[in-house]
């Protein structure tokens, strides 16, 4: 493998791939990306420009997806609507981008018989009680709760159809909550610290009991890489980094590692069909792969993410005014 095509490489997970796969391999990485709100190009500053081509279109665009495919020999397929409050207020580009954008690459894909690697969430298996001991497996049945989570499930379906019915060669992971550099200020930690350094109280869904099971974006790269590398086609791996923290807790470890009251946040009315709470067992990529987390201590990684925003707020300020209109529009 010389060359690999990522999609939404200048998303937040994207980019962090890009990075990782840069410093650790001597890949050339073609990175295709729409640019929408959520792709910003200084993601991918600093890269060596013989072997990183940036290329602006959508996956949407059967002629454009072909003519790269075509002339590489892995597709690592990052893009997608990702933010289930978006979802929730307009589903509509959720369907175009994470459905028809993944069926017009694994046609692709499948014309050219070029490797294949579709990154999922675990949000397609729905919610787990917060009392239940269980944990998300590769073999745990689909209940997706959102527009978000439904339309990443049917992505999921159409290449698992696509390997069956065509011989496709792809894998799949399905991952936890991600955190790190250059995550977009309306998730949940950058809003928190972006909030705290602007001297705005956190503000946490219901009663911020929701669980969600964290890991750093940089685990997340490498356990691609290792799935690209070394995964077999046609299965699905799991990526976590047994990291579950209520929403509260983990706004309340910020604003002590940022010189605040623990107490100091509010509650908002919860999100409509907000999941209860996520839990990886990524025992099998473990085993299989090899793959262990690097920042298996949260609150490591956590010291980490506040400092990169603390000391990049040139890359976020340009974002921050807009996010916050449209939560004040919805009350949040």
């Amino acid at each position: 493998m010389q060359r690999i095509l990522v999609t939404g490489g200048a998303g937040f997970i994207g980019c962090n791939f890009v990075h990782y796969i840069m410093g650790h391999s001597s890949l050339h990485v073609t990175v295709l990306d729409k640019l929408t709100y959520a792709g910003n190009i200084e993601s991918l500053e600093g890269l060596p420009g013989t072997r990183f081509e940036f290329v602006k279109g959508d996956i949407c665009d059967a002629e454009l997806v072909d003519g790269l495919t075509s002339d590489v020999d892995a597709v690592v397929h990052f893009a997608a609507e990702s933010h289930n409050d978006n979802s929730l207020q307009d589903p509509r580009p959720f369907v175009d981008t994470n459905l028809v954008g993944t069926y017009t690459l694994i046609e692709a894909a499948r014309r050219h018989g070029t490797r294949f690697h579709h990154v999922s969430t675990d949000e397609v298996y729905g919610d787990l009680a917060l009392d239940d001991p269980a944990r998300f497996t590769e073999d745990s049945v689909y209940r997706p709760t959102s527009p978000y989570s439904a339309t990443k499930a049917g992505s999921d379906l159409l290449v698992r159809a696509w390997v069956r019915s065509f011989g496709l060669r792809a894998t799949i992971s399905n991952c936890s909550n991600n955190y790190g550099p250059y995550q977009h200020v309306e998730k949940f930690i950058p809003r928190q610290i972006t909030n705290i350094l602007d001297g705005i109280r956190p503000r946490l869904y219901g009663e911020g009991r929701n669980v969600r099971d964290w890991i750093h974006v940089e685990d997340h790269s490498s356990a691609v890489a290792a799935i690209l590398e070394h995964g077999k086609p046609g299965e699905t791996y799991l990526i976590g980094a047994d990291g579950e923290l209520s929403n509260r807790t983990v706004v309340e470890k910020l604003l002590v590692l940022m010189g605040k009251s623990p107490d100091a946040y509010d509650l908002v009315t919860d999100r409509p069909g907000h999941d209860l709470r996520y839990a990886i067992d990524s025992a099998k990529l473990r085993r299989e792969l090899g793959w262990a987390p690097r920042y298996s201590d949260f609150d490591a990684g956590l010291v980490a993410t506040v400092r990169w925003y603390q000391e990049h707020e040139s890359w976020w300020r340009p974002q921050k005014a807009g996010t916050e209109l449209k939560y004040a529009g919805q009350g949040h």
